[in-house]
């Protein structure tokens, strides 16, 4: 947060609920004082009890019309998505973001999906906009794709390698954020 990162998100899989609630309402906590949104990805009832912005489900977790009435109106609700029908699809489920990916090949997350390429975020930015949808490409992300994934219709990356690739993080996200202004 010190580095500039406003949105983040909490991903834990294989973390007990009571851990991550714990952990969650201490990072929240930090996050809300330095002005920052957290989401918790794939839990719906911690992202409420923590009080976090929101929740980023996947396509094997609860989906977005069954997440909405445990966060509410009020929290953010994102999806992942890597196919067309995918995208297709969530753009219809009541959603704050659409993210698309793998946008290139990553390590940081084992899928069964292959890199999808600018093209896809091109797809999902054209069908998500016309819902007036944000666009968040995941995947592979380095600061030196970041400005063409920009250009190709994501409002924001998400990034997780690049950053933790450097020795310090917070001036890797000061870079991010000046490359992309």
């Amino acid at each position: 947060m010190n580095g500039g990162a406003r949105f983040l998100q909490v991903r834990a899989k294989a973390a007990s609920g009571a851990w991550l609630l714990d952990e969650t309402l201490a990072i929240v906590a930090l996050a809300h004082d330095a002005g920052a949104i957290v989401i918790v990805n794939d839990r719906a009832d911690i992202a409420r009890l923590s009080g976090a912005d929101g929740v980023h489900v996947g396509q094997s977790d609860l989906a977005p019309a069954l997440v909405r009435p445990i966060v509410g109106t009020e929290r953010v609700v994102g999806v992942s998505t890597h196919t067309v029908e995918q995208i297709d699809a969530a753009v219809l489920e009541p959603v704050d973001y659409v993210a698309v990916g793998p946008v290139f090949g990553t390590s940081t997350k084992q899928s069964a999906y292959q890199a999808v390429g600018l093209d896809r975020v091109r797809e999902a930015a054209r069908k998500a906009h016309a819902r007036s949808l944000p666009v968040v490409a995941i995947g592979g992300i380095t600061i030196d794709r970041a400005a063409d994934v920009i250009d190709a219709g994501a409002a924001s990356v998400a990034v997780i390698s690049d950053l933790l690739a450097s020795d310090d993080p917070e001036a890797r996200v000061r870079a991010y954020l000046h490359a992309l202004a």
